[in-house]
């Protein structure tokens, strides 16, 4: 039986919440690695983290991302960082990199997800039968379009904010949701870990059933053949 994962990083790893496609039914699990995502064996996985880095400059993706989420929201997605930083081994290397390659720092924000992306980015060179299943996504686009192609105006964090998400979420998976977020203690996870994985599992359906939008239209590969793309 088919069935696809909305991943999202968490403080103790990815949390994923997979969907059986024909029954509906879904089950979250805590992965303390990506790599770990494929022992469920699923059709399709989007998940939260920049895959394919450019060697300088921006990704288009990102780019027309910001502008797509304007001025409430854009700042929700951070520059993916440029492939030479993966080499830093703590932040004021990376920030020497950058200066070096582009005159300018790096985020600590930025910073603080350069271990997920490198092993995400590990396992896709490594595994290039693995490049059609693990799709990149942003839940602030997955949500745009879930929103009726309207940014949202909230903060994640706040609690107004995780409402706003969880009332678009909640008609779409109904109690699951409620489930799920009854055991983000036990998944290692907040509330906005829990809704933004949801957001992902959305965008996962859309694109295995070839529904998916691309940003940009024409994505282009990086350096190792990695597509540098959101879908949603």
């Amino acid at each position: 039986m088919p069935f696809v994962c909305g991943v999202d990083g968490c403080r103790k790893g990815w949390i994923v919440i997979c969907k059986e496609m024909e029954s509906s039914s879904v089950s979250p699990h805590l992965c303390s690695s990506a790599q770990a995502f494929f022992d469920f064996r699923p059709s399709l996985v989007a998940i939260d983290i920049p895959i394919g880095l450019p060697e300088r400059g921006s990704r288009m993706c990102d780019v027309e991302a910001r502008k797509l989420l304007g001025p409430a929201r854009k700042s929700s997605i951070f520059p993916a960082p440029i492939r030479p930083i993966l080499n830093a081994k703590n932040y004021k290397e990376a920030c020497a990199i950058r200066l070096q390659f582009e005159g300018k720092k790096l985020s600590l924000q930025t910073w603080g997800i350069v271990p997920k992306i490198k092993e995400v980015d590990k396992l896709l060179r490594e595994n290039p039968h693995l490049r059609n299943s693990i799709r990149e996504v942003h839940p602030e686009v997955s949500f745009y379009f879930l929103g009726g192609n309207k940014p949202l105006q909230l903060n994640k964090k706040t609690k107004d904010g995780q409402m706003e998400r969880y009332a678009l979420l909640k008609p779409i998976f109904g109690h699951w949701l409620d489930q799920v977020l009854s055991q983000r203690n036990q998944l290692g996870s907040g509330v906005d870990d829990v809704l933004d994985a949801f957001a992902a599992l959305w965008s996962a359906e859309r694109i295995f059933k070839g529904e998916s939008q691309s940003l940009p239209s024409l994505p282009v590969a990086d350096s190792f053949g990695l597509r540098m793309e959101i879908l949603a």
